[in-house]
């Protein structure tokens, strides 16, 4: 047996840090957390000491004994988690679960998993960290107390199933709030001037009037100014300037620059980078440190004087403005900077590639400007055109990357012809163009990290769950119009004579946006009206400070927790007696035919429109609102025209068509079919020859391309792409084949691969008690029978498994009945 056990997160992990040592030391993964807190109670005492309760999950009890049994018959285990304040509390954790001996026990860390690295950490050991192991309590803790008291208060005021949390309601606020910014803002129009001139030499080049006219008779009257108007070079003036690199990524501009330029979530973004640093490929993800090690910089300096020359290297530090940023990390850096690129999955590469040159430039010269600023005089007025340009002289880190930006309206200058001052300049055009004010940017899932940060608000490793679980209850959505329609008008001035054309844009686009929901914006009020400092910026961001002096032994976390519960409690118990229920209810008018009360609201299935009121003898009317109309935003004729849904259209082929507003937008239903109306299209405004031209279209896609053993196949795409549908089985057809032009040989073969797959899959089926153990993703395993799946660990061996394992295994997950004994007491009292 080996004399040595370390023990890392994840496997993937445990693989890369098992190639670096000898054949003294096994490397064993414990799955993320091995202990949390309970999943059905609150699990703190907070009547008491605020000592919270830590089970070690159904899950992970098969994971600990095994670990507990290697620790056993080890000399020394080394508990390796991640060096953050969630790796310090696994070590924790495993240090209680499985009784180790503190003499025999070490704690190690590490920025990159390297040889250098690992051999580093072991020659360096320390002890656990408490105090970090406090900070993280003290988040789990307060963030568990927060949902599990807030949450209930939602099910009761405002709908079930909602939930709660101190981080994730503050970043749901953010984006409502500038939602609202949104829908005040009104745009308010002027005329911007744009000209293209010609020097001597016939080289034509831009310029613009530094101001813009409020209105289309100022523009027109400016350009009629310029219609006889010579023009020259009133003063040229050319300066050096140099541009600096950006800082190494930390989490946060990490995730900013991966949307901006890959276009990846925030939580694609860790994964890809989880990967990596597990592979060995970059040093650890999860950071607010702008600083790179001695050893990095020699590194990139090397590499750079030999990709580039030396004129191209200048190390240098770099100092983060992050609050509470920990500076003893590193940022984040490919772990050998000669690496410049790595063949593996296309995704994790383009994210290597991402980080290898932010880091390599950070370490590389400035790049070396010569801007131009020209001033163009007309004979006619004293307005003044300019120019503005720029020549790189010296490319320096821009040999390598340019930082991305989320600002829509930056325009990059060019480069301008050589010029002198009183040259004369021929005007091609003039243009005034109305243009108009823009509200606020909507929040991208970038931006809203940018957002954070500046706030104080949540941690590296808190942005990208943070985001998926708003997402993931509802509360926000990424937009999907495409936008409106806009008329703007142009003049134009060429050969002396002024032209008017009316132009459109598209405006109001929200598509890959974060936008809230009705339910995100109606728990956002309820919240900010009742628990106004749960949900202040500031109040978020102190407790992020607290946990930061918490890890530095400079705060008792329990204190934290008392002093915050003493005024939470009672709030929470007196919003759950006294607060009103909260729907987001608007009323509308009145119905013409009825006189009753039009209104909008939140109901049980969602948003909803409806005619009268709870206390009429008649019961009301309701119509759901369709998924791109809001409670806050709908109009009196646009709730009325909902109920004229769902509409008869005519009968065709002997079915009855008709249109109506469903869950995922508006379809058409003919017979037993349901066929989507495409984007942007009125259900009001389908007609039944419409209906019929949508039906057939449908009819076409639907019919079989083959027959396969008497059964129809079928083709079709869907949210992962193209498939084919045979016997009920959806088989994706990927790049290899040609989706549009399938052969037969290529269907049979799509079918006959997926079927043995199929059989591949299943390690053991045992017919007659309906119990199958399968394969699944990431070498684990599934028990399933009917509609429960039991999920192992990728730990356990399902070879020699049994009927009566499998069979006890699905009983646990089993819902327990309640028995009629219950239900007679139940109703009783």
């Amino acid at each position: 047996m080996a004399k040595n056990l370390v023990i890392v997160e994840s496997p993937a992990k445990a693989k890369t840090i098992e190639k670096f040592l000898g054949k003294d030391y096994v490397v064993e993964s414990s799955f993320g957390h091995i202990a949390d807190l309970p999943s059905k109670e609150l699990g703190v005492d907070v009547e008491g000491d605020f000592n919270p309760k830590y089970e070690v999950s159904k899950d992970k009890k098969a994971i600990v004994k095994k670990l507990k049994d290697l620790a056993k018959k080890s000399d020394m285990v080394w508990l390796a988690s991640d060096e953050d304040r969630e790796g310090e509390a696994i070590a924790w954790h495993l240090a209680e679960a499985l009784n180790l001996d503190k003499s025999k026990t070490k704690r190690i860390v590490f920025h990159e998993i390297t040889k250098t690295a690992i051999q580093k950490a072991i020659e360096n050991p320390r002890d656990i960290d408490y105090h970090l192991v406090d900070a993280q309590q003290a988040r789990r803790v307060l963030d568990r107390i927060v949902g599990y008291e807030l949450s209930p208060v939602l099910w009761r005021k405002v709908k079930g199933g909602l939930s709660a949390g101190r981080v994730q309601s503050v970043s749901v606020r953010l984006i409502v709030e500038r939602e609202r910014e949104i829908q005040e803002f009104n745009p308010e129009a002027s005329y911007r001037i744009d000209a293209e001139f010609s020097n001597e030499s016939g080289q034509s080049f831009k310029a613009k009037l530094p101001k813009n006219f409020s209105t289309k008779e100022e523009a027109q009257k400016f350009l009629e100014q310029n219609a006889t108007a010579s023009f020259k070079v009133g003063d040229l003036e050319k300066k050096p300037a140099k541009k600096s690199p950006a800082a190494p990524f930390t989490t946060s501009t990490l995730q900013q620059e991966a949307a901006r330029k890959l276009y990846f979530s925030v939580s694609k973004t860790m994964t890809m980078a989880q990967r990596l640093y597990e592979a060995g490929l970059i040093t650890y993800m999860r950071t607010d440190s702008v600083n790179l090690s001695d050893e990095a910089r020699q590194g990139a300096q090397a590499e750079i004087e030999s990709a580039y020359g030396s004129k191209y290297s200048k190390p240098r530090n770099y100092t983060s403005k992050a609050k509470g940023a920990q500076e003893a990390h590193e940022a984040i850096r490919p772990t050998d900077f000669s690496r410049h690129s790595v063949d593996i999955d296309r995704d994790q590469a383009r994210l290597y590639d991402l980080i290898w040159k932010r880091a390599i430039a950070s370490q590389m010269s400035e790049a070396e400007l010569e801007r131009t600023n020209v001033r163009i005089e007309a004979s006619t007025h004293k307005e003044v055109f300019t120019a503005n340009g720029e020549v790189i002289t010296f490319d320096g880190f821009l040999k390598v990357y340019l930082e991305g930006t989320d600002d829509e309206d930056v325009e990059q200058e060019g480069m301008l012809p050589a010029m002198r001052v009183n040259e004369t300049l021929l005007n091609n055009y003039i243009t005034a163009t109305e243009r108009y004010t823009r509200p606020p940017a909507r929040y991208t899932e970038a931006s809203l990290v940018k957002k954070l940060e500046e706030l104080g608000i949540g941690r590296p490793s808190t942005y990208a769950p943070t985001i998926s679980t708003i997402q993931n209850r509802n509360y926000i959505e990424k937009g999907t119009v495409e936008g409106v329609e806009r008329n703007y008008s142009q003049l134009t001035l060429t050969a002396g004579k002024v032209k008017d054309k009316l132009l459109t844009e598209k405006v109001g686009s929200d598509k890959g946006k974060l936008v809230p929901t009705d339910i995100g914006i109606i728990v956002t009020d309820f919240l900010v009206n009742h628990f106004e400092y749960i949900l202040d910026y500031n109040f978020t961001a102190k407790v992020e400070a607290d946990f930061d002096d918490i890890a530095e032994g400079k705060e008792d976390w329990k204190v934290m927790m008392k002093d915050f519960y003493k005024d939470f409690h009672p709030q929470v118990e007196d919003v759950q007696e006294n607060a009103d229920r909260e729907s987001g209810e608007r009323i509308l008018g009145t119905d013409p035919k009825t006189g009753k009360q039009v209104s909008v609201r939140l109901g049980k299935f969602g948003p909803m429109v409806q005619i009268g009121t709870a206390d009429d003898e008649e019961k009301p009317q309701f119509a759901s609102l369709s998924p791109d109309q809001q409670l806050n935003t709908i109009t009196y004729e646009e709730a009325m025209d909902l109920f004229q849904l769902p509409k008869n259209l005519g009968v065709y082929e002997g079915e009855t068509v008709e249109v109506n507003n469903g869950r995922f937008g508006p379809y058409v239903k003919f017979g037993d079919a349901f066929v989507s109306l495409p984007s942007g299209v009125d259900p009001l405004s389908v007609e039944l020859d419409d209906a019929i031209v949508l039906i057939k279209e449908k009819q076409e896609a639907d019919a079989p391309i083959y027959m396969y053993k008497d059964l129809p196949v079928q083709k079709g795409k869907g949210r992962f792409g193209p498939f084919i549908k045979w016997n009920n089985m959806f088989i994706n057809v990927n790049k290899k084949y040609d989706w549009d032009n399938l052969s037969d040989n290529d269907i049979v073969e799509l079918i006959e691969d997926k079927i043995q797959k199929e059989k591949d899959k299943v390690i053991h089926h045992w017919k007659d008690a309906g119990i199958k153990v399968e394969k699944a993703r990431w070498g684990r395993h599934h028990v399933i029978k009917g509609k429960i799946k039991v999920e192992l660990p990728k730990t356990e061996d399902v070879t020699n498994m049994t009927v009566d394992e499998a069979k006890a295994l699905i009983e646990a997950k089993t819902p327990k009945k309640k028995t009629a004994k219950k239900k007679a007491v139940a109703k009783k009292k």
